[in-house]
């Protein structure tokens, strides 16, 4: 499994910090008392009123990148995310409809997996860079994490990360209206996964001021996927989930969608 393939005792340390801290706990247990000390929830958390699947929208394929329309959300998912509650970095609590653009501009939305993922502080850094050419494209750029808004905070402090832009989702009520995959698999053995490899260097960069403390209280979070979204309003127009830890889409195509929707 590409987890396990990696052989410098630096490397092995480095993906161990983005899963932690399951880690901290032997890797071979019995599969009951694995799950037991760190699920809380079942994998599959949807209702089921969940808004996935019926009428479409562009949703991209983790695997091509490439936008194509598929049926997974519901023509009113803006409207049902809008009234989900999160919190700013700073600890204000606000509906999502907050963070998207309110005179129908368009927003970018990043919905990170947990605050001590070592691949979001990498995936943090590479919104932080792209943040100006966002900004000159009239587009609004944000990110989502799992945790409480003092990790969110921890994250924003360290490596650094706008605290403006920033929000915490403790309880991932978006992600689960969004539907984002979560659970052991995805966290560990996705082949998705393994692009994390050729992106190690950037990775040991973003981890420079890493620390296992932004790591939510809610062990079981650590198993909760992201996504990338595009919104004009409330209109959801792009959706991408990501397939497994470090599979992030390309901030060049979401920017390119971005501009294609704003012209």
């Amino acid at each position: 499994m590409a987890i396990l393939s990696v052989r410098t005792p630096s490397s092995i340390q480095l993906l161990r910090s983005s899963v932690s801290p399951i880690f901290s706990k032997p890797l071979f247990q019995s599969s009951s008392s694995f799950s037991s000390s760190i699920v809380s929830s079942p994998s599959t958390r949807l209702k089921s009123n969940s808004p996935i699947s019926r009428p479409r929208v562009v949703l991209a394929r983790a695997s091509t990148g490439v936008a194509e329309p598929v049926a997974d959300y519901k023509e009113d998912i803006g409207e049902i995310l809008g009234d989900v509650s999160i919190f700013t970095a700073s600890g204000k609590p606000v509906k999502f409809s907050d963070l998207l653009d309110q005179n129908d501009g368009v927003s970018a939305v990043v919905l990170l997996r947990h605050f001590g993922c070592v691949c979001c502080w990498e995936l943090a850094t590479a919104l932080r860079e792209a943040k100006p050419r966002f900004d000159a494209a009239g587009v609004k750029l944000v990110a989502v994490g799992v945790g409480t808004p003092d990790k969110a905070r921890i994250l924003a402090t360290r490596l650094p990360f706008p605290m403006e832009c920033l929000y915490a989702d403790p309880e991932r009520k978006a992600y689960d209206v969004l539907g984002l995959y979560y659970g052991l698999g995805r966290t560990f053995f996705n082949p998705a996964s393994k692009k994390i490899f050729s992106r190690f260097d950037e990775i040991r960069e973003a981890a420079k001021n890493y620390t296992i403390k932004a790591t939510p209280e809610d062990r079981s979070s650590v198993l909760q996927q992201g996504g990338t979204f595009v919104f004009k309003g409330k209109k959801l127009l792009y959706g991408r989930k990501d397939e497994g830890t470090g599979d992030h889409p390309s901030l060049d195509d979401v920017l390119n969608v971005c501009c294609q929707t704003v012209a």
